[in-house]
């Protein structure tokens, strides 16, 4: 079986999806983009990348990160099935985040990122 980018151009997968005029909710690098919309998600998903961790952990990695965006960006994490929250007994109720293993795989997405914006223009 061929690539499913042989005799494209590179990056341009042969799939319908690729072939629209405009923006579609379906693309996937528009649900990507969507999953790591706003700022500081990027950098939630790399501590989450380095493993799980409590709010007051992601508070204190990320000590100018608002409780108000760090709330909204897991809650957004959340639903984009990236990031799970995992509510454990005992008093107090511990809470711990962990990357899903869809949030796993923007390891390396967050890793092309930085290459591409480390590069110097040509």
């Amino acid at each position: 079986m061929a690539h499913r980018t042989v005799g494209h151009p590179a990056g341009l997968p042969d799939d319908p999806h690729a072939k629209v005029a405009a923006p579609a909710p379906a693309c996937p690098v528009e649900i990507t983009l969507a999953a790591l919309n706003g700022r500081w998600t990027t950098l939630v998903v790399r501590e989450l990348l380095r493993g799980d961790r409590s709010y007051s952990e992601l508070r204190v990695a990320l000590p100018t990160l608002s409780d108000k965006v760090l709330s909204e960006r897991l809650a957004q994490l959340g639903e984009a099935g990236v990031v799970e929250r995992d509510r454990r007994p005992g008093w107090p109720p511990r809470v711990r985040y962990a990357l899903t293993p869809r949030g796993h795989r923007l390891g390396p997405v967050l890793q092309a990122l930085w290459d591409w914006g480390a590069e110097e223009p040509t």
